[in-house]
C-alpha cells in the first residue's frame, strides 16, 4: 500500500477556513478603527459562511461548464 503523498493533503487557498479567518480577522480590525463595532463570534460564523459558499458557488460552476461543453462525457 502506498502512502499518502504531500499534494493529496492541498487545497486552494480560497478553500481554507484560516485564510478566510485571518482576512476576516484584518478586516474586522480595520472596521473596529473606522468606528465599527464587531463582534469575535461574527468572525468565526463569517468564515464557515464564505467557505461554504465558495464551494457552492465552484460546484455550480463546474455544473454549468459541463453543460456548456461541446463533448460529451463518456
Amino acid at each position: 500500500m502506498r502512502g499518502k503523498s504531500m499534494n493529496d493533503d492541498l487545497k486552494a487557498w480560497y478553500q481554507s477556513r484560516t485564510v478566510w479567518g485571518a482576512l476576516i480577522a484584518i478586516l474586522a480590525s480595520l472596521a473596529n478603527a473606522a468606528g465599527v463595532d464587531v463582534a469575535a463570534g461574527d468572525e468565526g460564523e463569517l468564515a464557515d459562511l464564505i467557505v461554504a459558499a465558495i464551494g457552492t458557488i465552484g460546484g455550480m460552476l463546474a455544473l454549468y461548464g459541463r453543460i456548456l461543453a461541446r463533448q460529451r462525457v463518456g
